[in-house]
C-alpha cells in the first residue's frame, strides 16, 4: 500500500525533499525560516506525520510558527545521553535558569497581552531576566543570599546557559546598531517559538530535587 506522502513526492519531489532535510536539520524549524516552505508542511501535516510515524514512530508537532519531530526512544543503546547531541543542561544551576527563563516568557506575555498568534515574537532586555532570575534565585535560597549576586548570576550561571540557548535557537540576540554602545544588561533578545512548547508549571515540580543543598546535587 503506497502512503500519502510516496503521492505527494510524484507531485512535488524538490519541496517534500526540502521539508524532510530541513525539519531534520534543526531541532525546530522555524516559519520565518522559510515561509512558503513551512506553508507547505502545514497543508500536509497528515502526510508528513505519517510518514514519522510509520517509519520512525516519530510525532511531528507543528503550531503556527514552528515545527519539530519528537522522539521517545533511542534505540543504539551504545550512544549514551553523553554522546547525544540534544540540548540539556546537566548542572543545578542552569536547570533552574532555564525554567526561570520559561516563567519570565510566560509573565512577559501576560504582560504583553501576547499569544503564539501574533505576528511579533516577544523582546526582552537581558537585565529585565537577570532581575528575574535574582529574585527567583533569592527565593529559593534565601540562606544562601549572598552566594548568588546578580553578578553571580550574571558570570557564572547565565554567561554558560545564553550562548546554548542561542544555539538550540531558542532565543537570538538582536544585533544593536552599530553607532550604538550596549551595555549586557541593554542587549535585546527575541524568544523564539520553541519556548511555546515548554510548560514551567510542569518543569517547576522538579523544585523540591533542583534545590537540594549543592553537596548532594551538583549535577542532575
Amino acid at each position: 500500500m503506497e502512503i500519502e506522502l510516496a503521492k505527494l513526492l510524484k507531485r512535488s519531489n524538490d519541496k517534500v525533499q526540502a521539508v524532510l532535510n530541513v525539519v531534520l536539520e534543526s531541532s525546530y524549524f522555524y516559519a520565518v525560516d522559510d515561509h512558503d516552505l513551512f506553508l507547505f508542511l502545514r497543508r500536509h501535516r497528515r502526510e508528513f506525520s505519517e510518514f514519522f510515524k510509520l517509519f520512525y514512530g516519530w510525532s511531528l508537532i507543528i503550531d503556527s510558527k514552528c515545527a519539530r519531530v519528537y522522539k521517545a526512544d533511542w534505540y543504539n543503546r551504545a550512544i549514551t545521553p553523553a554522546n547525544r547531541s540534544l540540548f540539556q543542561f546537566t548542572k543545578r544551576d542552569e536547570c533552574l535558569a532555564f525554567m526561570m527563563l520559561l516563567e519570565f516568557f510566560e509573565q512577559q506575555l501576560e504582560e504583553n497581552g501576547m499569544t503564539i498568534e501574533d505576528k511579533e515574537n516577544l523582546r526582552f532586555h537581558f537585565g529585565d531576566l537577570l532581575d528575574y532570575s535574582h529574585n527567583r534565585f533569592q527565593e529559593l535560597f534565601s540562606e544562601q543570599g549572598q552566594r548568588y549576586s546578580q553578578e553571580y548570576l550574571r558570570s557564572k550561571i547565565w554567561k554558560p546557559v545564553m550562548p546554548e540557548l542561542e544555539k538550540h535557537r531558542f532565543l537570538t540576540k538582536i544585533k544593536p546598531p552599530e553607532d550604538m554602545q550596549a551595555s549586557e544588561q541593554d542587549l535585546i533578545y527575541e524568544a523564539m517559538p520553541a519556548l511555546y512548547h515548554y510548560n514551567s508549571a510542569a518543569l517547576a515540580r522538579m523544585i523540591p530535587e533542583l534545590t537540594r543543598s549543592a553537596e548532594e546535587r551538583e549535577e542532575l
